[in-house]
């Protein structure tokens, strides 16, 4: 338990990014749900009409398995950073991308995949970093979604969801 450790990452919709990092080794749990905004335990209907909160994912990893930099690396992967409250065919505030931390002790390795990540692109991101404000855990029917329905909507390609197999 003590090398267990938390990040929050924002990455369009919620439901691809849970079912993408799900599948590697290290990753202890995921839960989807809405962050860094203004009101208290937002529904669903309020994130979507423009409340402030990104539909995020909190992952639980055991950072002796698989580092904070991997699961950054990865994150890039499925996210367009350039991109500004879109991704895919999902537009709005809460499909803003962001990297929330937990540990001020998270922020050095961050930064450092950030700036890789700035130079690979050659332009700025639009990648939110910043201390988690506050997460609501989102309603019990848009947790494993994609598991539940799996013809369900994501702008990740399928493809990724077996990446580990690749490996």
């Amino acid at each position: 338990m003590k090398n267990n450790k938390e990040i929050y990452l924002a990455g369009g919709c919620f439901w691809g990014v849970q079912k993408f990092f799900d599948q590697f080794d290290g990753i202890l749990e995921t839960r989807v749900g809405y962050a860094n905004g203004p009101g208290a335990n937002p529904t669903y209907e309020e994130v979507c009409s423009s409340s402030g909160h990104a539909e995020t994912i909190r992952i639980v990893y055991d950072e002796e398995s698989i580092s904070l930099e991997e699961i950054l690396n990865y994150y890039f992967m499925v996210i367009d950073p350039t991109s500004v409250n879109r991704q895919g065919n999902d537009i709005g505030i809460q499909y803003r991308t962001g990297i929330y931390y937990s540990h001020d002790d998270q922020l050095s390795v961050i930064k450092e995949v950030y700036g890789q990540k700035e130079k690979e692109v050659g332009a700025p991101l639009a990648v939110e970093v910043g201390p988690l404000e506050n997460f609501y855990s989102a309603e019990e029917y848009h947790q494993k979604y994609l598991d539940k329905n799996p013809g369900g909507y994501c702008h990740i390609p399928s493809s990724y969801f077996q990446l580990k197999k690749q490996l």
